[in-house]
C-alpha cells in the first residue's frame, strides 16, 4: 500500500497542523506575558485561528513540495529551499502583527513596537515551521527522494557516465553558490531566532532585579527608608480678629514660621550591608551635628498683641521617624528641649518631631542660638532641605560610590576608594523664600538635595548589559562555524547550529544564577569557561581536529574577554566597543578572503 505521506497535500497538511499547534503555544506565551495565567482554551482558539488564516500557505507549501519532488538535485538542497520558503512565508504572515498597539512580549521597549512585533512574530512562525519539519523529517525526506529522477534513486549507467559528468561539471558552480546562499540565509534566520530566548532571559534578569528591590524595600520598611531632614524651624501661633456680617467679633488661630538666619550642618554616614536570603541590602547610620541662629521677628500684618508666644514650638522635619536612634534634644538659647513625634501643622512638612519652647515677646529683634545632635538610620538615601537664610552643609562617608542628587550639586566634593566628602552652600539669594513664612505653604521637597549611596553596576545591571551583546556572541560564533565548514568542506546541520546557539544562550542563565551567590567577575569566568569548553569540544567532535577546536577556543575566549572589558567600563565603553567591533569585522573579512562563495573551485563530481 502506498504511503499516504508520499502525496504532497497529505504531507503539507501534516506540516500545516504541527506548525499551527506550535505557533498557538507561542501566542499563548505572548499573551501570558501580558495577562498572567490563562486557560488552555486560548491555545485551542489560537490553533483554530492559525489554521483558518494559514490556508493559502498550506496550498503554496503543497505546490512547492510537488515542484521540489519533480526537480532532481541533492536532498539537502531541496530541504534548504523548503526551509527558506517557510521563512519567507513566516515573514509575510508577520506583517499584520505590526498593527498591534503593544509589544508581543511584555517589557520590550528599546525598539519601535511595530519592529519588535514583526521580528518576534516572524521568528515564532519560522520556529514553528522548523519544529514541524523536525517532527516530520523522515516523511519529508522520503517524499523528496521518491522521484525516480532524484540522484538517490538513479542507478549508475556506464553508457551515460560521460554525459552525466559533463552535466555536473556545467551545473556544479551554480548549484554550489545556491547552496551556500541558502545555507547562509538559514543561518541568519537561526541567529535571529535565538534572539527570542535572550528576550526571556532579559525579562528574567529584570524579574530577579525587581525581587531584589522588593527585598530591599521590605528590609527598609523594618529598618528605615531614605531620610529627608528639614529644619529646625520655629512654629509660632497667633490669632486673627474677624467680624461677620452682623458685626460679631471672633478669633481665628493661624501660625507663622521662623527659619534660621544662619545654619551649619555636619554629617557622617556609616554604611552597613545586611544580607537577606541571597540578597544584600545597603543601609546606613548617620550622625548629624547642627548649629543655627534664629532672628526673632514678627511678620507684617500680624498684631503682636495676638501672638501666642507661650505656644511656640521648635520643629524638625524627618521623613521616617522610625529611623531616630536616640533622644532628640535641641538646645534653644542654651535651654534643652526633648522633641517628640508630631508637628503643629503642615505648613513646612507633615512628618517630624517638635517640642514647646520658652519664647517671650521681649525676645523680638534678638538672636536665639539653636543646636542639636541627631543620630538616625536609613536606607541608601539621605537628603537635606535648606530651610535657612544662609547655610553650609558637609557630609562624609566611607562608602566609595555616592550619587549626588536632588535640587543642588555639591560646591566641593572628593570621591575615592576610601569614601567621599561633599559640601553645599546656600544664601538668601539662592532660595525663593524669606526667613519668616506666613500663610504660605512651602513645598520643601522641591529644594531637597543630598546623596544616594549606590552599588554601581551590580550583578543584575552587569548581567543585563552582557545580554545586550548576545547577538554579537551568537552572530560571530555562527559566522565562525559557517566559514570553517566552508573551508573544511564539512557541513554543519541547522540542528547543530541550534544546539550551539542554545549553549551560548544558556551562558547568560549560568551567569545570572551564579552571580547571585558569588562575585560577578568569578561568576562570569565560570560561566564563560564552561560555555567555551562545551562549544570547543563539540567543534572537535564535528570537525575531528584539535587545530580547528583550538581556533574556536581562542576566538570565543577573546570574544568573552572583550565583552567582559566592555561590561567593566562605564565612561569609555562606547569608544572601546566601537573600536573592538571594527577590529572584529576586519578579522572576519580577513579570515573569509579565501572562501569560495560561488563554489567555482569545487571539483566536478559524477552523479
Amino acid at each position: 500500500m502506498k504511503n499516504i505521506f508520499n502525496l504532497p497535500f497529505a504531507l503539507a497538511a501534516r506540516l500545516w497542523l504541527v506548525t499551527a499547534t506550535v505557533f498557538a503555544h507561542f501566542m499563548y506565551l505572548a499573551i501570558w506575558s501580558h495577562e498572567g495565567s490563562l486557560g488552555y482554551t486560548f491555545v485551542i482558539l489560537f490553533f483554530i485561528g492559525s489554521m483558518v488564516l494559514s490556508g493559502p500557505a498550506f496550498v503554496f507549501i503543497a505546490w512547492l513540495m510537488k515542484q521540489l519532488n519533480r526537480r532532481p538535485g541533492p536532498y539537502t538542497d531541496q530541504l534548504n529551499r523548503l526551509i527558506l520558503a517557510k521563512g519567507l512565508i513566516g515573514l509575510l504572515y508577520a506583517v499584520p502583527f505590526t498593527l498591534f498597539p503593544e509589544p508581543l512580549i511584555k517589557g520590550l521597549y528599546e525598539q519601535p513596537i511595530w519592529l519588535q512585533n514583526l521580528l518576534l512574530a516572524a521568528l515564532a512562525l519560522f520556529l514553528s515551521a522548523l519544529a514541524a519539519l523536525l517532527f516530520s523529517y523522515q516523511q519529508v525526506k522520503r517524499f523528496l527522494c521518491s522521484n525516480p529522477s532524484h540522484p538517490s534513486s538513479i542507478k549508475p549507467d556506464l553508457n551515460m557516465e560521460q554525459q552525466s559528468n559533463t552535466t555536473v561539471m556545467e551545473t556544479q558552480p551554480t548549484t554550489g553558490s545556491q547552496k551556500i546562499m541558502v545555507k547562509g540565509l538559514i543561518t541568519a534566520l537561526l541567529i535571529l531566532a535565538l534572539m527570542i530566548p535572550t528576550v526571556f532571559i532579559a525579562n528574567l534578569v529584570e524579574e530577579r532585579h525587581q525581587r531584589q528591590k522588593a527585598v530591599a524595600e521590605e528590609v527598609s520598611s523594618k529598618w528605615a527608608g531614605g531620610q529627608s531632614l528639614s529644619g529646625p524651624f520655629i512654629s509660632v501661633p497667633y490669632q486673627v480678629r474677624l467680624k461677620d456680617a452682623q458685626g460679631k467679633e471672633s478669633f481665628e488661630e493661624r501660625e507663622f514660621v521662623l527659619l534660621p538666619e544662619t545654619q551649619e550642618v555636619k554629617g557622617k554616614l556609616d554604611p552597613e550591608i545586611r544580607a537577606r536570603s541571597i540578597y544584600k541590602v545597603l543601609l546606613y547610620h548617620a550622625n548629624i551635628n547642627q548649629q543655627g541662629l534664629f532672628n526673632i521677628n514678627v511678620p507684617k500684618g500680624v498684631d503682636p498683641t495676638l501672638i501666642l508666644w507661650r505656644d511656640a514650638r521648635i520643629c524638625l522635619g524627618l521623613s521616617d521617624i522610625k529611623g531616630i536612634e536616640s533622644r532628640v534634644v535641641v538646645k534653644v538659647n542654651n535651654t534643652p528641649y526633648e522633641l517628640t513625634p508630631g508637628l503643629p501643622s503642615g505648613l513646612i512638612t507633615k512628618i517630624g518631631v517638635s517640642a514647646p519652647i520658652d519664647l517671650r515677646p521681649e525676645q523680638v529683634g534678638t538672636e536665639v542660638p539653636v543646636s542639636f545632635n541627631l543620630r538616625l538610620k536609613g536606607s541608601e538615601q539621605l537628603h537635606f532641605i535648606p530651610l535657612s537664610g544662609n547655610s553650609n552643609y558637609s557630609l562624609q562617608s566611607a562608602w566609595p560610590s555616592p550619587s549626588f542628587d536632588g535640587n543642588a550639586l555639591p560646591s566641593d566634593h572628593k570621591v575615592s576608594d576610601s569614601g567621599f566628602y561633599a559640601s553645599w552652600s546656600f544664601n538668601k539669594a539662592n532660595l525663593p523664600f524669606s526667613t519668616v513664612i506666613n500663610e504660605t505653604k512651602l513645598d520643601a521637597d522641591e529644594f531637597a538635595f543630598g546623596v544616594t549611596m549606590v552599588q554601581p553596576a551590580d550583578q543584575y545591571a552587569k548581567t543585563d548589559r552582557s545580554v545586550k551583546y548576545a547577538i554579537l556572541v551568537i552572530g560571530l560564533s555562527f559566522a565562525l562555524f559557517f566559514i570553517i565548514e566552508l573551508m573544511q568542506k564539512k557541513p554543519v546541520h541547522p540542528v547543530q547550529y541550534v544546539l550551539i546557539g542554545l549553549a551560548l544562550v544558556i551562558f547568560y542563565t549560568l551567569l545570572l544564577s551564579i552571580s547571585e551567590f558569588l562575585l560577578f567577575d568569578i561568576a562570569y569566568m565560570i560561566a564563560a569557561v564552561a560555555t567555551i569548553l562545551l562549544v570547543t569540544l563539540y567543534a572537535k567532535s564535528h570537525f575531528g581536529t584539535w587545530r580547528v577546536a583550538g581556533i574556536f577556543f581562542l576566538v570565543l575566549g577573546l570574544l568573552y574577554g572583550f565583552i567582559f572589558v566592555l561590561i567593566r567600563l562605564e565612561d569609555t565603553a562606547l569608544l572601546v566597543g566601537s573600536i573592538g567591533l571594527f577590529v572584529v569585522l576586519a578579522l572576519v573579512m580577513y579570515a573569509s578572503r579565501k572562501v569560495d562563495w560561488y563554489g567555482t573551485n569545487q571539483p566536478a563530481v559524477a552523479s
